[in-house]
C-alpha cells in the first residue's frame, strides 16, 4: 500500500424516493444542496441495489471500485480485487484506476470551461489554432459532438485502416460490414503523443471517415485534439492544467492524467483471464483516455456538475443538448456526453470507457440525482450489465434501453 500511495503522489507531484426535482438549488450554485432522503425510501432503495449487485457483480470475480448514490447519499461503495496483482496489493477507496473513455467527460468541460472565459469560439475552424491540421471546415464543437468526421487514429497509427462494405442479409437488410486492411506506409514506432498524432496527420493526411458535420461519427482522434486544444490556450501540458485547475480546486487529490512522463511507474490492467496489458504504443496518447479517478472523487465530479460550480449550469444544459438528430433514436450525444432520451424527454446522461482490461461506468440519472460509478481495472462485461441495471432501481420510469460503450 506504502508503494502504490508513494507512486500516486509522486505522479500529482510531477505532473451521487422517487419524487422528481429531489435536489435544492438556488440562483447561487454554492447554496446548492441535496434533499435529504427519507429513511424508508432510502432503505428500500438501498436493499434493492445491494441485491442487484450481490446477484451480479458481486459474484463475477470483480475488480475495481463501485458507488451508487442517490440526493448525495451514497447506498452502495465496495472495492475487490487487486490494484497490482504482481506485488498483490489490494483495491481500496484511494485507488486511481483508468476511466478510459470517461476521460472525455472532463476533457470536454475542461475545454467548456477555456470557452466561458472567452479564450477561443465553438466555431472556430480547428486550423484557427493548428495551422497544420489537415483538414478543411472541422469546428471546436464538431470535435466535442464528434461530428467531425475525422479518422480515428487507433487504426491509422495501428498499421491497418477501416475499409466499410455492405451485404444483405437474411431478411434483405443492408448489413454493414468493416474490415481492417493493412497500410501501404504504418506509422512508426514507439510510444506515441498527442503531438505525434497531429503530425502524422498533418503529413499523411488520412482519409476521413465523412464529410464534416454530416453525421455523428464516435473518434478518439477528437478528443486528443482537444487535450492539445487546452496545452496551446493556457500554455500548460494537458496533465499539469487538469491538476492545477481541475482537481486540485475540485478535492480530487487521487485523479490525474497519465503521460509518456510517467511510464516508468505505469500499473497494468488486466484481461477477464487475469492477462496482463503492458505499455502499449496508443498509452500515453490523452484526453480520449488516460484520465485515473477513484469511485469517491468521481462521486465529486457528479455534484460539482450539479453545482454549476466548474461551468456554469447553462453551459452544463447545453452540453446535454442532443447534437446527433441526423437518425431517429432514443441514443444520442452531447458535448462530450452520452445520452438516453425518453419520449417524455427525461434524460439519463452517461459516459462508458473501455481501454485494455479498463471497462468503466459512469451514469447520471439527473431528474431523480442519482449517479452509477463503477471502475474496473480487470475487464468483465457484468460492469456494463449492471450499469444498465441500475437505473431501472435508482428511478420511477426508466426503461430497459441499452446503453452504448
Amino acid at each position: 500500500m506504502q508503494f502504490r500511495n508513494l507512486i500516486y503522489s509522486f505522479i500529482m507531484l510531477a505532473t451521487v424516493s422517487c419524487q422528481a426535482q429531489p435536489a435544492e438549488q438556488s440562483k447561487n450554485a454554492k447554496t446548492f444542496r441535496f434533499k435529504p432522503l427519507p429513511d424508508s425510501t432510502k432503505e428500500r432503495i438501498t436493499a434493492a441495489v445491494q441485491e442487484e449487485y450481490q446477484k451480479t457483480l458481486g459474484k463475477a470475480a470483480f475488480s475495481g471500485g463501485i458507488i451508487i448514490a442517490k440526493n448525495g447519499e451514497i447506498l452502495l461503495e465496495d472495492y475487490k480485487g487487486y490494484f497490482n496483482q504482481r506485488t498483490g496489493e489490494l483495491m481500496d477507496a484511494n485507488t486511481p484506476i483508468h476511466l478510459a473513455s470517461v476521460s472525455k467527460t472532463f476533457t470536454a468541460m475542461a475545454v467548456l470551461h477555456l470557452w466561458e472565459q472567452g479564450k477561443f469560439g465553438l466555431d472556430d475552424d480547428v486550423r484557427t489554432h493548428f495551422p497544420s491540421f489537415p483538414y478543411e471546415g472541422m469546428t471546436i464543437k464538431m470535435l466535442l459532438s464528434h461530428r467531425s468526421g475525422m479518422p480515428n487514429y487507433l487504426h491509422f497509427t495501428n498499421e491497418t485502416k477501416a475499409v466499410t462494405s455492405y451485404r444483405k442479409g437474411r431478411k434483405g437488410r443492408k448489413i454493414k460490414v468493416v474490415k481492417y486492411v493493412p497500410v501501404k506506409d504504418p506509422f512508426r514506432p514507439g510510444l506515441l503523443t498527442n503531438q505525434d498524432i497531429l503530425d502524422f496527420m498533418a503529413e499523411k493526411k488520412p482519409a476521413i471517415q465523412s464529410r464534416p458535420d454530416t453525421r455523428f461519427q464516435y473518434c478518439n482522434t477528437n478528443y486528443v485534439m482537444l487535450a492539445l486544444l487546452v496545452e496551446k490556450i493556457t500554455g500548460e501540458s494537458f496533465p499539469q492544467y487538469m491538476k492545477d485547475s481541475v482537481f486540485t480546486p475540485l478535492g480530487m487529490k487521487n485523479s490525474f492524467v497519465f503521460s509518456k512522463a510517467d511510464t516508468g511507474r505505469y500499473i497494468p490492467s488486466y484481461m477477464y483471464n487475469n492477462r496482463v496489458y503492458g505499455i502499449e504504443r496508443l498509452d500515453c496518447t490523452y484526453g480520449d483516455k488516460n484520465i485515473y479517478s477513484t469511485p469517491r472523487e468521481m462521486l465529486i465530479w457528479d455534484k460539482v456538475l450539479y453545482e454549476g460550480s466548474f461551468v456554469k449550469n447553462s453551459t452544463i444544459n447545453m452540453a446535454f443538448e442532443p447534437l446527433s438528430n441526423e437518425r431517429k433514436s432514443q441514443h444520442n450525444y452531447g458535448l462530450g456526453w452520452r445520452m438516453i432520451i425518453h419520449e417524455d424527454n427525461s434524460k439519463i446522461v452517461y459516459h462508458n470507457g473501455w481501454w485494455h482490461g479498463n471497462n468503466t461506468v459512469f451514469t447520471r440519472l439527473i431528474e431523480d440525482t442519482a449517479t452509477v460509478i463503477i471502475l474496473g481495472n480487470k475487464f468483465n462485461k457484468m460492469i456494463y450489465n449492471l450499469g444498465r441495471r441500475f437505473p431501472l432501481i435508482l428511478t420511477n420510469d426508466a426503461d430497459s434501453t441499452d446503453f452504448e460503450e
